[in-house]
C-alpha cells in the first residue's frame, strides 16, 4: 500500500530530480524487505492500517457543515415523508386508529343532537376572551411596510420572528392614553374567522361553530362579537364603537329570527366584557347605549359564561409584577440569561412587560373583593384543599354533590390568602411571627438604567435599589395589598387602570357613583339587569392544578432587569404537594381558580340578592378534566383546560341544547364536582 502511494506521488511530479526518486526507491525497498520478513504477522496489520487510514481520511474531510447539511436533510426528508403520508391517507384513518386503541368514539354533539331532532332556534353570539381574537394592521411605521391588513396577532405569528422589535412597537399601546400610539392603527378582525382558530390547527371557537352548524346554524344566526382585547372596555366604544355594533347586531338578529332572543356565549375575559356591555346598553347616553332598563330582558335568553374570571385571576398579578407565570418561571430558571439579562440583546421579559403593561384590559382581571373574598394573612376560603385528591375522569351529565367529593381532613393548611410572599418560610409562618416594613413611604432612588435602558424601559427602572428593597421588606401581599403594590411599582399603568376598573365591594349599590362605567365589569359593585326570565350559567373546568399564590425572590442583578422573579426552588414536597416550583395551586381550569369562576353563581347571584335584584336563575356547570387517551385525539373531547374546554363535548352539548330552546332545569340544574359551595359559604359577604 505504501509503495503504491509513493508511486502515485512520483507520477504526479515527473520532473522531480533523479536523486529523490532513488532515495524513495531505497526506502520503499527497505519497507518491502521488512514487510516480507514478517509477512505472516503483518498481513492483518496492513489490512487494518489501510482501513484506519481510509477512515482517517474520511474524518479529515468531514466537517461541521456536513453535519448540519445532513441534519437539515434528514429533517426535511422526514417532514416531506410525513406530509406525503398525511395527504395520502384517508381522512378517517386517525379516527380508525383511535377507535382501534380506545374503542368506538361517540358522535360529535351536533350529530348526536341532530339525530334527536334538535334544530336551530335562538341566534347565538360569541364573545371571545383576551388574546384569542385576531388583530390586523391598518396603519403602521416604516418597519411594517407591506403588512397592511395582515394579522399581527393570531394566525402564523410570522412577523414576531421576522421583525420582533417592530412587532412589539406596533402591539404596544400609548402609556399615557391606553389607545393607539401616533401613526399606528391595529384593529380587530371581523367575522367568525376572527377567533375560530388562534393559530393554524389550534382551535378556539371552531369546534363549537361546526357543531352548531350540524343542527342548522349558519353565519346569519351566529355572530362573533370581536373587539380589540388590548384596550379598556369603555375605550372599545370610544375608539371603535364596538359596544354599539354589538347592540345593533343583537337587535338585528332578534328581529330577523322572529323575535327569538339571543343566547350569548362569552369566554374568559369576554365574560367581564359582556358584563360591562349589559350595564352599558341599559345606561343613558352619552356614557351608555341608551337601550333602557328592559333591553336585556327583551333581547337575551341566556348568558353561558365559559371559564369566567368574575373575581379576577392571580396569574395576572404575577404577569404584571414580573412578566411571569408558572411556565415562564421554569424557563427563566433553566436559562436565566436568555429571558431577562442582556444576552444577545434579546431582553425578552422586559419587552414583554413593557408591552403587556400598556394593555389596559389585563387590569380588568386583577383580584376583586380584596381579603373578604380571597383571604387574609392567616385564612382563605380554600383552606384545607387537598391537592392530591384524585377526581373521577369522566364528564357525565349527572349532578354531583354540591359540596364536592374531596376529603380535606388531613390536608396541609396552605395560606392561600398570601397571594405573594418573599420566601417559602414567610409563606408558611404565622403572621404574628413575621416582621414587616411598610413600603408605601419608601423613597425611590435613582438608577443608571433610567438613561441606558430606554428601549426596554419598565417602571422598575425608576425605582432604584431603595424602592426594590422596600417591596421585598414588606414580605407578604394579600389581595388588598396587591393593589397598593402595583400602584407603587407601576404607577402609570395603575393610573390608567383606576380610570376604567374597580376592585372593591359595594356598600350601597344605589349610590350614584356606581353608575360610572369603571364599576360595570366588577360583579361585586354592580347589579344584574332586571330580567327575571334570563338565565346565567357559569361553565368551567375543574381537576387541574391552577395558580393561586406565589413565592418570590430577588431576580438576577443586571443593568436592565426585572428585579423580582418566582422562586422555582421553593417546593412543598410530600408535606405540601400544593407548592411546586414556587407556585401554590388550587382546583381550577389551569388559569381561573374555581373560586373566581363559580362564586357569583354559587352565592353572589343565587336567588334574590342585592347583586341580582330580579332573581334571575343561575347555574353552575363544572366539567372534570380528562386528558386525551392518545395523541390522535388532539386536545381531547373531555378537557377542562381553560381554552381546550372549547372542544369539550359535554359543554358543547349543553350550549346547543340551550340554543335550541332548553333551560337550565332541562340540563339538570347544577353540575358540581368541586368544593365551590363550601368555599363560598366561608366568604362573609352581605347579600
Amino acid at each position: 500500500m505504501l509503495k503504491r502511494r509513493k508511486g502515485s506521488a512520483a507520477k504526479k511530479s515527473p520532473n522531480s530530480e533523479p536523486q529523490l526518486d532513488e532515495n524513495k526507491e531505497k526506502k520503499n525497498n527497505q519497507l518491502q524487505e521488512k514487510s516480507n520478513s514478517n509477512a505472516a504477522n503483518l498481513k492483518g496489520n496492513v489490512n487494518f492500517n489501510s482501513k484506519s487510514n481510509s477512515d482517517e481520511r474520511l474524518r479529515r474531510k468531514w466537517s461541521c457543515v456536513d453535519n448540519c447539511c445532513w441534519f437539515v436533510g434528514c429533517i426535511c426528508s422526514m417532514w416531506w415523508f410525513l406530509l406525503f403520508l398525511y395527504n395520502a391517507m384517508p381522512a378517517s384513518f386517525p379516527q380508525y386508529v383511535t377507535e382501534a386503541i380506545t374503542g368506538p368514539m361517540p358522535d360529535p354533539p351536533g350529530v348526536k343532537l341532530a339525530k334527536e331532532g334538535l334544530t336551530a332556534k335562538h341566534p347565538v353570539v360569541f364573545v371571545p376572551g383576551i388574546v384569542t381574537g385576531g388583530l390586523e394592521l391598518w396603519e403602521g411605521h416604516s418597519c411594517a411596510e407591506g403588512l397592511f391588513r395582515k394579522r399581527l396577532w393570531g394566525g402564523t405569528f410570522g412577523e414576531v420572528y421576522k421583525r420582533p422589535l417592530c412587532w412589539v412597537e406596533h402591539m404596544s399601546l400609548d402609556n399615557e392614553t391606553g389607545l393607539d400610539p401616533p401613526g399606528i392603527k391595529i384593529r380587530p378582525v371581523s367575522g367568525l374567522v376572527a377567533a375560530d382558530y388562534f393559530a393554524p390547527g389550534y382551535f378556539v371557537w371552531a369546534v363549537l361553530i361546526a357543531n352548531l352548524a350540524r343542527i342548522g346554524y349558519e353565519e346569519k344566526n351566529m355572530y362573533m362579537a370581536a373587539y380589540d382585547w388590548r384596550i379598556s372596555f369603555q375605550n372599545t366604544e370610544v375608539r371603535d364603537q364596538t359596544l354599539s355594533r354589538i347592540k345593533s347586531n343583537i337587535e338585528l338578529m332578534v328581529a330577523t329570527s322572529g323575535g327569538k332572543k339571543v343566547v350569548v356565549v362569552p369566554h374568559s375575559m369576554g365574560v367581564l366584557y359582556f358584563l360591562h356591555f349589559m350595564k352599558w346598553v341599559e345606561a343613558p347616553a352619552p356614557m351608555g347605549g341608551g337601550g333602557g332598563s328592559n333591553w336585556c330582558a327583551d333581547h337575551i335568553k341566556a348568558v353561558m359564561n365559559i371559564g369566567g374570571p368574575f373575581l379576577g385571576v392571580p396569574k395576572v398579578v404575577s404577569g404584571l409584577f414580573s412578566a411571569e407565570a408558572r411556565d415562564i418561571a421554569v424557563a427563566r430558571a433553566i436559562a436565566p440569561g436568555v429571558l431577562d439579562i442582556d444576552v444577545f440583546g434579546f431582553q425578552t421579559l422586559q419587552h414583554v412587560m413593557r408591552m403587556t403593561r400598556s394593555w389596559d384590559s389585563t387590569m380588568s382581571m386583577l383580584p376583586k373583593g380584596g381579603d373578604t373574598v380571597w383571604g387574609g394573612l392567616d385564612w382563605s376560603p380554600e383552606e384545607g384543599h387537598e391537592c392530591s385528591v384524585k377526581k373521577p375522569r369522566n364528564n357525565n351529565m349527572q349532578t354531583a354533590r354540591p359540596n364536592g367529593t374531596g376529603n380535606s381532613a388531613n390536608a396541609t393548611r396552605v395560606k392561600y390568602g398570601r397571594m405573594l410572599a418573599f420566601g417559602k418560610d414567610v409563606a408558611e409562618l404565622h403572621s404574628s411571627e413575621i416582621e414587616r416594613v411598610d413600603f408605601k413611604g419608601a423613597i425611590k432612588g435613582k438608577n443608571l438604567a433610567n438613561t441606558t435602558c430606554r428601549d426596554v424601559w419598565t417602571e422598575y427602572h425608576d425605582m432604584g435599589i431603595g424602592g426594590v428593597k422596600a417591596v421585598a421588606d414588606y414580605k407578604i401581599y394579600t389581595a388588598s395589598s396587591i393593589l397598593d403594590l402595583l400602584h407603587f411599582v407601576a404607577p402609570k399603568m395603575m393610573k390608567r387602570g383606576d380610570a376604567h376598573f374597580s376592585y372593591g365591594i359595594a356598600d350601597d349599590l344605589d349610590d350614584k357613583k356606581y353608575e360610572h362605567y369603571k364599576y360595570w365589569s366588577n360583579p361585586l359593585e354592580t347589579k344584574l339587569p332586571m330580567a327575571p326570565d334570563m338565565e346565567i350559567f357559569s361553565m368551567y373546568g375543574v381537576g387541574i392544578p391552577t395558580e393561586r399564590a406565589y413565592v418570590y425572590k430577588f431576580g438576577p442583578a443586571a443593568e436592565c432587569y426585572i428585579p423580582f422573579q418566582i422562586d422555582t426552588a421553593a417546593e412543598g414536597g410530600d408535606d405540601c404537594p400544593c407548592l411546586k416550583g414556587g407556585v401554590y395551586s388550587v382546583d381550577g381550569d389551569e388559569t381561573v381558580p374555581v373560586l373566581s369562576a363559580g362564586f357569583m353563581c354559587a352565592k353572589g347571584w343565587r336567588g334574590n340578592t342585592r347583586f341580582n335584584p330580579s332573581g334571575m336563575r343561575t347555574y353552575i356547570r363544572e366539567y372534570n378534566h380528562a386528558s386525551p387517551a392518545t395523541l390522535l385525539e388532539g386536545r381531547g373531547t373531555q378537557s377542562g383546560a381553560h381554552v381546550d374546554i372549547m372542544g369539550n363535548f359535554a359543554l358543547i352539548e349543553d350550549i346547543i341544547r340551550v340554543a335550541a330552546g332548553a333551560t337550565g332545569e332541562d340540563l339538570g340544574g347544577d353540575q358540581v364536582h368541586s368544593d365551590i359551595f363550601k368555599w363560598s359559604e366561608r366568604i362573609k359577604l352581605q347579600l
